[in-house]
């Protein structure tokens, strides 16, 4: 059994989500609940093999090594049932660094790239920072949760789109994407010849039963014009250590890929990424097993005791990862009511919903990836500040 209870200070350790509070949110006396990065120690597989090579004490140039490739394909393999070549894996220093790198490769300044909103900010302001045109499917709100439009999406993909973005599982909305939603999708997107970005970086964090499915596994067909993004960074919170995989089965989507980042000299990596990705992927799988569970039961708490203390204030269950998107829409209180209130009376650093797009207003975005005593801190204050 694994501590997730024990509660670590990282303040002064220079963290973004602790120690750059002054600078987001305007004071640094709230408690934050806000980037995704998860308050828990990397299984031991991955402290053991960072003791080991900082205990070496040499640190220069590195690369990925074959064991770690393989132990990446092997784990792929089990948990996803997708099996991929050697062949096919090149690099990023991070999932969003791989973003860029894929645009720059595959379009030109004043192409359209597609993106589902409410969806991750940095997919908004890496199509703009590159001079490419940002179009957007909303996805709208049902009683069963959130669904694609797809009238919506086939004619932004029909209007000329290059390139579709697609968050898998979703980022904020913690949503699954089904074996037919994701057929359905790589389907039109191969009918209107765009490439796919896959970013499949809460692939290993389904919750609840519910299965992720590659986006590259469903054909031949969608595979040959799929991008996937995978990391260990989230599913084994080792974010800092910037190591992501890149896969895609097109030689052409690779070659173009891999010239852009060599150009950019991104490809070379740091050697703790390297290092803990193959202790991860090789010896983190118990770890990983427990924290799920974990992350189930504060998800549960936070459900019941928002029904039970605020039912003004609720949200869906998310179907993978460790982050609510938080419906504050029913405390009669505007957006930006509700933003003041969080940060000067509940004293909460959550991220901001509009950042998500236009359909995150009356949301906002809550890490429960903590010990469940922060957890509680964290959901007495909203009871404190919107109850009283």
């Amino acid at each position: 059994m694994y501590n997730f209870d024990e509660i670590i200070n990282r303040q002064g350790s220079s963290s973004v989500k602790y120690d750059s509070l002054k600078e987001v949110f305007g004071r640094d006396d709230i408690l934050p609940m806000w980037v995704a990065d998860m308050d828990f120690q990397a299984p031991p597989s991955v402290l053991n093999a960072v003791r080991e090579a900082a205990e070496r004490g040499i640190f220069g140039y590195t690369f990925r090594s074959a064991e770690s490739v393989g132990q990446f394909i092997n784990w792929v393999k089990t948990r996803h049932n997708w099996e991929i070549k050697r062949e096919w894996i090149t690099s990023a220093p991070g999932i969003v660094a791989a973003l860029p790198v894929s645009i720059r490769a595959f379009t030109k300044p004043g192409d359209k790239i597609l993106i589902q909103t409410p969806v991750y900010p940095p997919f908004h302001n890496i199509v703009k920072e590159n001079n490419r045109v940002l179009v957007t499917s909303p996805l709208k709100e049902s009683e069963s949760g959130w669904d694609i439009n797809w009238e919506d999406f086939e004619n932004k993909l029909e209007s000329g789109v290059k390139m579709f973005i697609l968050c898998s599982s979703h980022n904020p909305l913690g949503r699954v994407w089904s074996m037919e939603e994701l057929k359905k999708m790589g389907n039109l997107c191969v009918k209107y010849g765009v490439i796919i970005f896959s970013d499949e970086i809460h692939a290993d964090l389904s919750l609840f039963g519910n299965t992720h499915i590659p986006m590259a596994s469903i054909s031949e067909e969608i595979a040959s014009t799929t991008i996937t993004a995978m990391a260990p960074s989230k599913t084994f919170n080792v974010a800092g250590m910037m190591n992501s995989v890149i896969i895609t089965s097109s030689s052409t989507l690779f070659s173009g890929y891999q010239s852009e980042l060599l150009s950019l000299h991104l490809d070379l990596g740091n050697i703790f990424g390297h290092i803990s990705m193959e202790a991860a992927y090789s010896g983190g799988e118990r770890w990983l097993d427990e924290l799920k569970e974990y992350l189930q039961k504060n998800i549960d708490y936070a459900y019941d005791f928002l029904k039970r203390e605020i039912p003004q204030i609720s949200f869906r269950r998310p179907q993978s990862s460790f982050l609510l998107w938080m419906d504050f829409r029913n405390t009669g209180l505007t957006h930006t009511e509700v933003r003041e209130h969080l940060l000067n009376v509940c004293k909460l650093g959550l991220n901001d919903g509009l950042a998500f797009g236009p359909e995150g207003e009356g949301f906002f975005r809550m890490n429960i990836g903590t010990p469940l005593a922060n957890v509680q801190e964290g959901l007495n204050r909203l009871k404190s500040g919107f109850t009283s």
